[in-house]
């Protein structure tokens, strides 16, 4: 097979969005966009916008990732089986999911009493945000039918 090789011409421009934070001294973080454009030559252009794509957007202060972690984050799992399980003796716990495989066992939480039945589980979570990054309140598993089983699984920070 015999041909004649050559390049394609794309019109238009590729363009790339990356949200970023301006942070000020006082470590306040804005959001905003920076839109990289290549162009079909290859010229790389960026322009800053706010959160709308469109409206003009100055940096002021350092430019970084924003809710970027300054260090990595241990994470740690745990688990227990046909054992009462307590938050409070728990600091630091992220999630938590209760499996119930046979019997049923009792949840209390602020809320109330729940009776979890066989075949049923249950999770709670944080988002592990700076302000939400463990469980707090009442929260405790304990079984309550001879013979029932169920197994606890957390991780904590």
């Amino acid at each position: 097979m015999a041909g004649t090789i050559g390049s394609v011409s794309i019109a238009g421009t590729d363009q790339e969005l990356l949200p970023l934070c301006d942070i000020a001294t006082d470590g306040t973080a804005t959001p905003f966009l920076r839109r990289f454009a290549t162009s079909p030559a290859g010229t790389v252009t960026a322009t800053d916008t706010t959160l709308d794509g469109v409206t003009a957007y100055v940096p002021s202060g350092t430019v970084a990732m924003c809710n970027a972690p300054t260090e990595p984050v241990g994470v740690e799992t745990h688990g227990i089986q046909d054992t009462n399980w307590d938050l409070a003796a728990n600091p630091g716990t992220q999630s938590v999911t209760l499996l119930v495989y046979t019997g049923s066992v009792t949840v209390t939480t602020g809320e109330g009493v729940l009776t979890v039945p066989a075949g049923a589980s249950l999770t709670w979570g944080v988002d592990g945000d700076e302000t939400d990054n463990q469980l707090t309140g009442a929260l405790t598993v304990e079984g309550t039918v001879p013979g029932a089983t169920w197994q606890v699984v957390w991780t904590t920070q």
